[in-house]
């Protein structure tokens, strides 16, 4: 999976305003002509006092006034952005759904610049659904996220109604539904797993901060950057006013990759296998779960008899197609990687098909497979598409899947004892062993 730049919480860059980021109201976008053109409804507002922007000849930051000249507000704003806008009542929206406040880390890095469009395209929460992007990147990506927000203007989504930019999660996080959070620091050469883990951890610590005194009560949070699952619970555990099942550490493309596995092995399409699930850590102590896993409809182990395979080179394959990846392609899996981040969040909005489940890491307490508590691990759930989800419980495990599922989680409770000091459990103490777990690829 691709990682992307750090964010650096609570700084400011030398071209933003007082508040230290850049608003781009987009409840000032296309004009009505154009939009019966596309044949697209009238956007909704608030008011129907007429905005308009005034932008000066020296390229000082534009400013927003009222029709009676008098300053209502200073902001950055581009384009369409800026445009004028006085809408009659009975021209306001009325179909669309209420907008969401949807935060991401690591706005300017690559996985997010494939992820950000498909948002904005409505294709993740719905044709009816606007949205406002909250993108917080560091001091040294901000001039990046403000092409990524002219990209986004560029790009004319009309579900697409806000885009803020900035470098502290106190205001970048402030109200938000959804935090995506991929932003974290790439594990360079010679660079032991501990070391990332407390780096790193210090991130998720400061963001869990942030989304506990800023964000909305009920955030869901989706944790990207790695390791994940730790980061996950760094973050949850700095956030107590937010039900920790609201935690989520990403799996999915772990998943995804072990669908088109078994789909290739059994000479077959991948939407034809089901109920696939990772169990576990992100890392290559990941368990692959060929034994409840089907393909149309029937157990995997009745259609690939090569036990053999399934056994070894199946969760070698899953493991390693990072790496391959990187062998063809030269660059790290950014597009898979949002595109299951995409498959996560949906998972999560649409009911799960009936008998089926998927694949998210969260939180262990109240679990039904004897797994230590106070973990992020990664486990098979169903969701009714409210947001929420369940954990199955009609499973099916021999020795061989416990005995995988152990060794990752023992991974995992290596993992936490390292990080104690960044979720309250004492004084840190770190012994992950000789073996690097990283997967190929995150490097």
């Amino acid at each position: 999976m691709a990682m992307t730049e750090l964010s650096t919480p609570k700084t400011t860059s030398s071209f933003l305003n007082s508040s230290s980021r850049l608003s781009l109201s987009s409840k000032l976008h296309l004009s009505n002509q154009f939009r019966h053109l596309l044949l697209l409804p009238p956007l909704h507002t608030t008011s129907n006092s007429k905005i308009s922007c005034s932008v000066s000849q020296n390229n000082q930051a534009p400013v927003a006034v009222q029709d009676n000249g008098s300053v209502k507000t200073k902001k950055e704003c581009y384009g369409v952005f800026c445009l004028t806008y006085d809408l009659k009542a009975e021209e306001e929206t009325k179909s669309w759904k209420k907008m969401i406040n949807i935060a991401v880390s690591g706005a300017a890095g690559m996985i997010s610049n494939h992820l950000l469009f498909k948002l904005a395209s409505g294709s993740v929460f719905g044709p009816d659904q606007p949205i406002a992007l909250k993108l917080l990147g560091s001091e040294r990506s901000i001039q990046a996220l403000e092409g990524v927000a002219m990209e986004l203007e560029d790009s004319l989504f009309p579900l697409l109604r806000e885009v803020d930019i900035g470098t502290d999660p106190y205001e970048v996080f402030q109200d938000v539904e959804w935090a995506l959070l991929i932003g974290a620091k790439p594990r360079g050469p010679g660079m032991e797993r501990a070391a990332l883990l407390d780096i790193n951890g210090q991130i998720f610590a400061e963001q869990g901060k942030a989304l506990n005194a800023v964000a909305s009560p009920n955030v869901k949070v989706l944790v990207v950057g790695n390791p994940c699952n730790t980061n996950a619970l760094i973050c949850l555990k700095n956030a107590p006013n937010i039900p920790a099942k609201n935690f989520h550490a990403l799996t999915r493309l772990d998943e995804n990759r072990a669908k088109c596995q078994l789909a290739l092995k059994a000479g077959v399409f991948y939407d034809k296998v089901s109920n696939m699930t990772i169990w576990g850590n992100h890392s290559t102590t990941q368990v692959p779960d060929f034994l409840n896993a089907r393909i149309n409809g029937q157990p995997v182990k009745e259609v690939i008899t090569d036990h053999k395979w399934l056994e070894e080179g199946f969760t070698e394959s899953v493991q390693k197609r990072g790496g391959l990846l990187i062998q063809k392609w030269g660059r790290s899996s950014a597009a898979s990687t949002a595109v299951s981040i995409v498959d996560a969040i949906k998972s999560l909005v649409t009911p799960t098909p009936e008998g089926d489940w998927f694949s998210t890491g969260v939180y262990t307490n109240g679990n039904p497979y004897g797994i230590a508590e106070d973990l992020v691990f990664s486990m098979p759930c169903r969701s009714t598409g409210d947001g929420d989800y369940e954990l199955v419980k009609d499973v099916e495990f021999d020795d061989y899947l416990r005995n995988r599922i152990a060794k990752s989680e023992a991974e995992l409770l290596a993992e936490k004892k390292c990080v104690a000091h960044l979720t309250g459990d004492g004084i840190a103490f770190c012994d992950l062993g000789p073996v690097d777990t990283m997967l190929p690829g995150e490097v």
